[in-house]
């Protein structure tokens, strides 16, 4: 088996034994009580409890213009980084949940306009990953694409969902900073990054 193609297991090698929900809310928490396949061996572990968050799935853009050598990225206040030795305001990319059963892309195109105003072009699809599968069910899509920016930031979001976004319009001369001095702290906006740093570097390089 090619490890790079296929999981080494699949999802009939579990064995769940009992689901409660513990709290239902914006999120969902489950007590899942299960076992698994071992490798290498024939038998399954014991049984364990895990405690399993469910998120609706969200989807992300990184916002950014070739012709003006910029992009853009927002910055607001995340509960989930309230005791962040710094700072709970965090450097993101625009990004939201996915409202019933909206595609990845609408959701983008509709979080673009509330967080920048900006309209986007064509939208290219880089990764569809779990942020946190260690206990978390969200399925994050993150794309690119290309959009007229402004010239400076401003303020955005939905005051009547206690939204508060700044809006940043950053250099392309900013990224091998920002990925190197500790003010990014979630994986989107770093794999964003990364990725638009490897087109540079590729395209300089043609």
């Amino acid at each position: 088996m090619n490890i790079i193609k296929q999981a080494t297991y699949n999802n009939k090698d579990y064995y769940l034994e009992g689901r409660e929900h513990v709290f239902k809310g914006f999120i969902q928490v489950e007590k899942v009580q299960l076992r698994h396949r071992l490798f290498n061996r024939q038998e399954m572990i014991p049984t364990i409890q895990r405690e399993l968050i469910h998120r609706p799935e969200a989807a992300g853009v990184l916002i950014y213009n070739h012709q003006q050598q910029k992009f853009a990225l927002i910055e607001q206040f995340r509960i989930g980084a309230i005791d962040d030795a710094e700072s709970p305001w965090q450097l993101e990319i625009i990004a939201g949940v996915l409202d019933g059963d909206e595609s990845p892309e609408s959701c983008i195109r509709r979080e673009s306009l509330e967080e920048s105003g900006c309209e986007l072009n064509t939208l290219q699809h880089l990764f569809s990953f779990y942020p946190s599968a260690g206990a978390c069910a969200e399925l994050f899509h993150l794309y690119s694409a290309e959009a007229e920016l402004p010239e400076q930031g401003g303020v955005f979001g939905m005051p009547d969902e206690g939204e508060n976004i700044q809006l940043h319009i950053l250099a392309y001369a900013d990224i091998p900073t920002l990925l190197t001095n500790g003010r990014l702290k979630n994986a989107p906006v770093i794999m964003a990054l990364q990725w638009l740093q490897q087109q540079l570097h590729t395209t300089r390089n043609v």
